[in-house]
């Protein structure tokens, strides 16, 4: 605890690196949710035996990039932020040797 009663794992990142860190990783997880979603459309247009288009993925690539990117954008910023609000191990590096 530090003398404002906040608990010392709680001052790691500040609130305005914790934003910068959300938006760098939201375009990010935007496109790779997107192109990982691309893959799935290709994927289950081989399955369903969907139609062909010339020099594209699927005839509805678009409408998956869309949901993937959104999926995406929202989760990767999500988690790296939950990961950065997790205390350090005090013990973390160091092992016993007996």
């Amino acid at each position: 605890m530090t003398a404002g009663g906040k608990p010392a794992a709680a001052e790691g990142v500040s609130a305005g690196r914790r934003v910068a860190i959300g938006c760098f990783t939201s375009w990010l997880g935007l496109v790779s949710g997107a192109m990982i979603a691309v893959f799935v459309s290709k994927f289950v247009a081989y399955l369903t035996h969907g139609p062909a288009c010339d020099g594209i993925p699927s005839c509805n690539w678009y409408i998956y990039a869309l949901v993937g990117g959104g999926i995406g954008a929202v989760t990767l910023p999500v988690l790296v932020l939950w990961v950065l609000g997790k205390p350090k191990d005090a013990n973390a590096g160091h092992t016993e040797r007996g």
